[in-house]
């Protein structure tokens, strides 16, 4: 037996009551401590006050004052932009509205520009309202940017550009010179027009803003002596050789193809050769005979094109407005007399043939060398005030003050300069 006064106490053990009391301790010095951090931080030396916004004077701090700034805040939110900075592959440049802005003014006008049509010349020929000037396109998830002469130019540094197509292409080619070349000294730029091939030449920057008429893309009896009457045209679907040898060493390429298959009527085609003449072709109904030429097409651009010297985009139909009911004008015709958009969302009238859109998005997907499409549809659509109406010629001659009365020779195809094909550039450019 131990004597009692050799025991030994425990080492490193307590008993349970010192814990208890100690862990007690603890918890009534975190209490306290975060009563006063409470205390202290509801006082106005840690409330830190956001940036005011600009143009929104700041509010007193009574709590009447505070109400208002918030309610203000909340009705002044409308102006906030949020959508995104332009990128080609995440915004729906279809989706948007115009939108009138008087402070718009064009780049140019038909008298400044030497360069356009008297078919689209609308201003000069005696068009007097000019709102549809004004209307800005405004997609609805993403911004797009102004058109910049200069950096198209800049773009276009020892560049070829080629627009290759129908009349509506050559409105959208006279568009795009015009909007670049009102910064170019009169001594570096220079124009040769040709019936087929037209160049404009910028020699400071050693570019070329080309076009070449092809309004088929394939060959046709009716490409360079064009037949009037479209029952008497041959289109010989399979062959685009003769044509695109011209499109070959080019660094942009812009094509268009539409309005010429919209005859109404089913299209005659004929392969290998013109030899057989009437007896020699077949007829199709308009899809399918598109179909089979732009796939002609594609095969010449997929066996040709090398895609990392050449981009290669595609301009979407062109909507025509000859039927004023599409946009529930009953009393109206045509596109006689329009000054205003249509409002209504997603607009889309008779004029545009939703199977031809398809067709060009299923064979643009199968093809190996990428092809941007620059989506033109849905925002023309709404655009039946652009139009050159009756202020254009036809046969080569201007309408006269009486011609101009008939809605019939309302011209309800192409655009007046300036006008819609500028948006269709600003698009492409903000693509480039």
């Amino acid at each position: 037996m131990i004597p009692l006064g050799l025991m030994k106490h425990p080492r490193g053990k307590l008993s349970l009551p010192i814990i208890v009391i100690t862990v007690c301790v603890l918890v009534f010095i975190a209490v306290l401590y975060t009563e006063r951090l409470s205390f202290i931080s509801s006082k106005s030396i840690f409330k830190f006050k956001t940036c005011p916004r600009k143009n929104i004077k700041p509010k007193s701090m009574v709590a009447e004052d505070e109400k208002r700034e918030m309610k203000e805040y909340v009705v002044n939110a409308s102006w906030i932009d949020d959508r995104f900075d332009f990128d080609s592959e995440e915004c729906n440049v279809a989706n948007g509205k115009w939108v009138f802005n008087q402070s718009i003014k064009p780049l140019y006008n038909d008298t400044t520009c030497p360069y356009i049509d008297r078919q689209f010349s609308c201003l000069k020929n005696g068009r007097t309202d000019s709102d549809y000037h004004h209307w800005e396109w405004q997609p609805q998830d993403c911004t797009l940017p102004q058109f910049n002469p200069e950096l198209a130019l800049r773009k276009l540094q020892g560049k070829r550009l080629l627009f290759i197509g129908d009349s509506l292409q050559r409105n959208q080619w006279e568009s795009f010179i015009c909007l670049v070349e009102w910064i170019i000294p009169e001594k570096h730029k220079s124009m040769k027009r040709g019936h087929i091939h037209s160049v404009f030449k910028v020699k400071e920057y050693n570019a070329t803003i080309e076009f070449y008429w092809a309004p088929y893309l394939v060959e046709s009896n009716s490409d360079i002596n064009i037949i009037g009457d479209p029952r008497k045209r041959i289109i010989k679907v399979d062959a685009i050789m003769d044509r695109a040898t011209n499109w070959s060493e080019v660094d942009i390429l812009v094509f268009n193809t539409y309005v010429w298959w919209m005859s109404g009527l089913r299209i005659k085609l004929v392969w290998g050769s013109f030899a057989n003449g009437e007896e020699g072709y077949e007829e199709f109904d308009t899809p399918i005979a598109y179909k089979l030429a732009l796939k002609t097409w594609a095969n010449w651009v997929d066996s040709t094109i090398n895609p990392n010297k050449t981009r290669v985009f595609f301009t979407t139909m062109s909507p025509t407005h000859t039927r004023s009911e599409d946009w529930s004008n009953k009393e109206g015709m045509k596109c006689f007399n329009e000054t205003q958009p249509v409002r209504k969302k997603k607009h889309w009238g008779s004029g545009s043939d939703k199977r031809i859109m398809n067709i060009v998005a299923k064979v643009v997907k199968k093809m190996k060398v990428p092809v941007k499409l620059i989506n033109i549809t849905q925002i023309s659509e709404y655009r039946i005030d652009g139009h050159s109406s009756v202020y254009t010629e036809t046969g080569g001659k201007l309408l006269s003050e009486e011609e101009r009365t008939n809605p019939q020779n309302a011209d309800c195809i192409h655009w007046c300069l300036p006008g819609v094909p500028d948006t269709w550039n600003q698009i492409f450019l903000a693509m480039l």
